[in-house]
């Protein structure tokens, strides 16, 4: 192929050509200041109004109506339009954007032209008068300003915005910067989370921090990340759930507890996983699952208030209303629903892998009826739930930390929430018999030494615990990632993970940041 052509003939330039440029000549710009004797980069700004203070409290200004409040504002310079002996710019901060006045009759001719010299992107602190343009438009007429940050590399362009995927997961300031989007789905993360931790504390709930390295592996089923404990000589597990150390604080008296923290597993990535993410876990005591139920019902609503002003998401042109209460089906019912055939836990073995074999379903010699009951839910009756559902009743084998199910011993008291074919949440009635917690975590220790690198250790200091009294008890774990990509309707985990894991970029070296 032959090379792209501007109009006039002459090689085009490659955007990382025409970027480089342009970060030539704002370093020429960074000299010039310094040379008299402007610091480009200075310590401070005190403003007295953020511009959604301004938009609240003077959004009715008539055009054509200038006031005599003055106010200091800051912000990124997003774009500027010289029209001879005035400039219109756009001043963006965190709360919203506001136009800049600014005219060489206020600021006279030199220092309009310091005004016009300032670039796209760089950040900027005014002080000014709060009007109205004769068109309405509310705005700063500018008497002061001062350059607080030169940008020096180009934004990307203002209309086309940002939209190599790469680049916005890699660069998220940029992305943040020029995609309104991004900002959104930020904006109900943030909500989310609020909202959350909100309605736990009105319940009385106490929020706290649990170790992220600990010396067992244990809380869920998964390969955890591995680290050296140099001091002690020691390798430590990067934590995989937040659940044994909050339910050693409900032995302790703190009754009803919760976390909000990043957790770690060393598994794959893909739209629905991260290698780090967040969840929230709680844990009340004198509950069971029942009332977890409720509970989740009730934070993920109240999110989806707070998020977005009401219970109802479109997903893909399909509307979902969150609202409670939601159906609850076991997980056998839902198999016979969803696939047409009849599994249970209860049932030989071998019957089980004949209902596998015929449907295509891969399984491993060692499982269990439980085990194999699970791989028919996860695999094909999971994914076609769309409404909020409670999955309720899972197999023992599959929850080595839930209390068996008081009407059926092949059964335990857990459920989770499926909302368009994704896990949201996962609760039980908590194990508190310390003997048969035992029994089940030197299970999994002998499934560990048999090569299964998901199985948990045995915590005896978890026992130690049990044995002190662990009251009757709820918990619930939410994925926070999976519940804002809800909420926001996007499909990637990657778009609600500020900066989500990502293989090592190429070609990025300190000469493209030699300075001049």
């Amino acid at each position: 192929m032959g090379e792209k052509l501007a109009k006039d003939g002459a090689p085009a330039e490659t955007a990382v050509e025409a970027s480089a440029g342009i970060r030539a000549v704002r370093l020429e710009k960074l000299a010039a200041l310094r040379a008299r004797g402007v610091d480009p980069y200075p310590y401070r700004f005190d403003r007295d109004h953020t511009i959604g203070q301004i938009r609240e409290r003077f959004g009715e200004l008539r055009p054509g109506v200038e006031t005599d409040q003055r106010v200091r504002v800051a912000g990124r310079l997003m774009l500027k339009r010289e029209q001879g002996r005035l400039t219109f710019a756009n001043l963006r901060d965190r709360s919203g954007e506001i136009q800049l006045f600014a005219s060489q009759a206020v600021l006279g001719a030199d220092t309009l032209a310091a005004f016009n010299d300032l670039d796209r992107g760089d950040w900027l602190g005014v002080e000014g008068l709060v009007m109205a343009t004769r068109k309405g438009e509310l705005s700063v007429k500018v008497e002061r300003f001062e350059l607080l940050a030169k940008a020096l590399r180009p934004l990307p362009d203002k209309w086309k915005g940002l939209s190599d995927i790469d680049t916005r997961y890699r660069q998220r300031y940029v992305d943040l910067i020029v995609n309104d989007e991004a900002r959104r789905v930020f904006d109900v993360r943030r909500a989310t989370i609020d909202a959350i931790r909100t309605r736990l504390c009105e319940r009385g709930y106490y929020e706290v921090e649990t170790p992220m390295l600990n010396l067992q592996q244990g809380g869920a089923t998964a390969r955890p990340f591995v680290t050296h404990y140099n001091a002690l000589d020691l390798d430590t597990y990067l934590r995989i759930a937040l659940e044994l150390p909050l339910k050693r604080l409900v032995v302790g008296g703190m009754e009803k507890v919760f976390e909000i923290g990043r957790v770690f597993r060393n598994e794959g990535i893909d739209t629905r996983h991260n290698p780090e993410f967040t969840m929230l876990e709680a844990y009340e005591a004198f509950a069971d699952y029942t009332d977890m139920m409720t509970l989740t019902e009730d934070l993920v609503a109240s999110a989806a208030i707070a998020a977005n002003g009401t219970t109802k998401v479109t997903l893909r042109g399909r509307e979902i209303d969150l609202a409670p209460p939601w159906p609850r089906v076991t997980m056998s019912d839902l198999i016979r629903r969803s696939v047409g055939v009849e599994l249970h836990p209860s049932m030989p073995v071998e019957q089980v892998r004949a209902v596998l074999d015929d449907l295509g379903v891969a399984y491993q010699d060692h499982w269990g009826a439980g085990r194999l009951v699970f791989e028919v839910y996860d695999e094909l009756a999971e994914t076609k739930v769309f409404e909020p559902t409670i999955v309720i009743d899972h197999p023992r084998e599959t929850s080595p930390l839930a209390k068996p199910h008081r009407s059926d011993p092949s059964l335990v008291e857990r459920f989770e929430v499926i909302v368009d074919g994704r896990e949201l949440a996962n609760a039980y009635s908590e194990l508190n018999d310390p003997v048969e917690q035992l029994a089940r975590f030197e299970a999994e220790a002998l499934a560990k030494a048999a090569g299964d690198l998901e199985a948990g250790d045995v915590d005896l200091d978890y026992i130690r615990a049990l044995e002190y009294g662990l009251p009757p008890c709820g918990g619930l774990g939410i994925g926070i990632d999976r519940l804002v990509m809800l909420l926001a309707g996007v499909e990637s985990i990657r778009e609600v993970i500020l900066f989500p894991t990502l293989r090592p970029e190429v070609g990025l070296t300190e000469d493209e940041f030699r300075h001049p």
